[in-house]
C-alpha cells in the first residue's frame, strides 16, 4: 500500500520537490529487508497479546501423545497456546499489503495461497481442539482426504493461472528447470540465445507438478511441526534463500549472468520471502525451547505452501527440494515407516516417526534435534545456492 501510494503521488512529489524523502521505497532491496524486520517486528509486538488471547479462549495443546516412550514429553508442552499461526500468516500478510505492489499479479497469488491453507489448517486446529468441549465423538481435527481434497485444489488453481502467464510455446515461465542445466547459451562471453535443449512442460504436466509441490511442501512442514522451533527455524533459513533466489529471477541481466530463467513480472516476490522469512524468525523468539506458542497447521500449512509457490513461479522447485532436505526427509520417514509397518506386519524402521522422534527416543535431546537441524538446513541452502552457478 505505501508504494501504491507512492506510485500515485509520484508527480506531486516531484513537482513539491519531495520526492527525494520517500525514494527509497522505489528501491526493490529496501523494501526486502524493511518487509523481514517489519514481519519479525509484528510478531515480536503482538506476541505476548496474541498468547494471553489464545489462553484466555483456551486454545492450548493437549499435551498427549500415541507412543508411549514420549508421554512425559508431551505432557510437558500440555496447555502450551497453539494457533500461533496466526501471528505468522498475519504479519506475512501485513508486511506485504503494506510494502509490495499488491497490484502485481504473483503478490495477490501468493496471498491467495497464504490465506487459503492459513484457513485449512486454523480449521483443522479448531476442530482438534474444541473436540473435548464439544463431546464425546467429535471430530479430532480434519480428515486426510479432506485436507488433500482442498490442498490438491490449490495447486489446480495455482498451477492453471501460473501457466496462463506465460505465452504459448516456448516461455521461461513454463520451463523444467533442472540441475547443472543452462538456461540460456553462453558464447564469446556473451549471451547468445535460449537453450534449446530446454524442456517445457505442457499445461497438464505444469498443473500437476504444481499440485505435488503445494501439497507436499505444505504437508511436509506440518509433519515437521514437533519440536519447539523446528520448523520455525527452518522455514526462516529457507525463505531466505528463496529471498536471493528471487532476486535473481527478477533481473533479466542477473538471471542471464547465471544461466537461470528471468521471470518476467515476479519483482515483488523478493518481499513475499522476506516477510515469510522475518515473521519465522520472530515466532522463534515465542516458540524457541520451552516453547510459549506453538505455530500448530495454521501456521505449518501456509509456510510450507507458500515455499511451494515461491519456487513455482520462479522455477527453482529442485533448489528448493535440496534447500529443503529436512523437511523432505521427515515427511518421507513417515511415508517409510508406514509402508514397512504395513508390508511387515508390525516391524517398523525408524523407533519412531517422524524422523526427529527417532532421534530424540535415541538419546538426543529436543534442544539438539532441532540445532543441528538448522544446521544441516544452512548447509544444504549453501550447497543448493552453490549449484546456480555450475552450470
Amino acid at each position: 500500500m505505501l508504494y501504491i501510494l507512492l506510485d500515485l503521488c509520484r508527480g506531486f512529489l516531484h513537482d513539491k520537490g519531495l520526492y527525494s524523502f520517500v525514494r527509497i521505497l522505489d528501491e526493490l532491496q529496501f523494501r526486502t529487508l524493511f518487509a523481514a524486520l517489519l514481519s519479525f517486528a509484528i510478531v515480536l509486538l503482538f506476541g505476548r497479546s496474541t498468547i494471553a488471547w489464545l489462553v484466555k479462549k483456551k486454545i492450548g495443546d493437549a499435551g498427549l501423545s500415541d507412543a508411549q516412550a514420549l508421554q512425559h514429553h508431551a505432557a510437558s508442552k500440555a496447555n502450551t497456546p497453539t494457533m500461533g499461526g496466526l501471528l505468522i500468516c498475519g504479519a506475512i500478510a501485513g508486511s506485504v499489503f503494506l510494502l509490495a505492489d499488491v497490484r502485481q499479479f504473483y503478490v495477490q497469488l501468493g496471498m491467495i495461497v497464504l490465506v487459503w491453507l492459513a484457513a485449512l489448517g486454523g480449521f483443522d486446529d479448531y476442530l482438534k481442539l474444541t473436540a473435548k468441549a464439544r463431546g464425546t465423538g467429535s471430530r479430532q481435527g480434519l480428515y486426510a482426504w479432506e485436507k488433500l481434497v482442498f490442498q490438491l485444489g490449490l495447486g489446480v488453481i495455482v498451477g492453471f493461472f501460473l501457466y496462463q502467464q506465460g505465452t504459448a510455446g516456448e516461455d521461461l515461465r513454463h520451463v523444467l528447470n533442472l540441475p547443472f542445466q543452462k538456461t540460456y547459451v553462453t558464447g564469446a562471453g556473451a549471451i547468445q540465445s535460449q537453450n534449446p535443449n530446454l524442456i517445457y512442460l505442457g499445461f497438464v504436466p505444469f498443473v500437476v507438478l504444481a499440485m505435488l509441490i503445494l501439497t507436499g511442501m505444505s504437508n511436509a512442514v506440518n509433519i515437521t511441526d514437533g519440536m519447539d522451533g523446528l520448523a520455525g527455524g527452518i522455514s526462516a533459513a529457507v525463505a531466505g534463500g528463496l529471498v536471493i533466489l528471487s532476486f535473481v529471477a527478477q533481473d533479466m541481466s542477473s538471471a542471464q549472468f547465471l544461466l537461470v530463467p528471468y521471470i518476467q513480472g515476479s519483482q515483488e516476490l523478493p518481499i513475499l520471502a522476506a516477510a515469510m522469512a522475518g515473521a519465522c524468525l520472530g515466532f522463534l523468539w515465542w516458540n524457541c525451547s520451552p516453547a510459549q506458542v506453538f505455530m500448530g497447521d495454521t501456521g505449518a500449512l501456509a509456510l510450507g505452501g507458500l515455499l511451494g509457490y515461491i519456487a513455482l513461479v520462479i522455477r527453482q522447485e529442485v533448489v528448493l527440494f535440496i534447500m529443503s532436505g529436512v523437511f523432505l526427509w521427515e515427511i518421507a520417514s513417515v511415508a517409510m515407516q508406514v509402508g514397512y509397518f504395513k508390508w511387515t506386519k508390525g516391524k517398523r524402521i525408524f523407533r519412531m516417526a517422524p524422523f526427529h522422534h527417532h532421534l530424540h527416543l535415541g538419546g538426543w535431546t529436543e534442544q539438539q534435534v532441532v540445532a543441528r537441524s538448522w544446521i544441516i538446513t544452512i548447509l544444504l541452502i549453501v550447497v543448493a545456492l552453490a549449484t546456480i552457478k555450475i552450470r
